[in-house]
């Protein structure tokens, strides 16, 4: 199975200035994400593609690895050095790494 052999690195492995990539929907961003993640949700990346940058590493993430996995499959096909976050947004959390909620607020949690 390719997922076996897809790059990922763990959540307290993530640049604090790393590309973040979050794939979860809406209403997952709006309870708590990374403050700097970007947020293009996974239906959206193929017409999105463009924002993403060719220039530097894309950690690519979800609620627990499944659908960032898919995305950073998807990315590398195409030219992209992609990465899943391992355990995905769970991860983060345990991992401690801060998170803000949609309205900028720190209390924010995984859905």
């Amino acid at each position: 199975m390719f997922f076996d052999r897809l790059p990922a690195v763990e959540a307290a492995e993530v640049p604090s200035d790393g590309f973040l990539l979050d794939v979860r929907e809406p209403e997952e961003w709006a309870a708590g994400h990374a403050e700097q993640a970007v947020h293009v949700p996974m239906g959206e990346v193929v017409a999105r593609i463009d924002e993403l940058p060719r220039d530097r590493r894309v950690h690519v993430v979800c609620r627990s690895g499944g659908r960032s996995a898919q995305v950073a499959q998807y990315l590398i096909a195409q030219g992209y050095d992609a990465v899943n976050v391992d355990g995905g947004m769970h991860a983060w959390q345990a991992a401690n790494r801060p998170m803000v909620a949609a309205d900028g607020s720190p209390e924010a949690f995984v859905l």
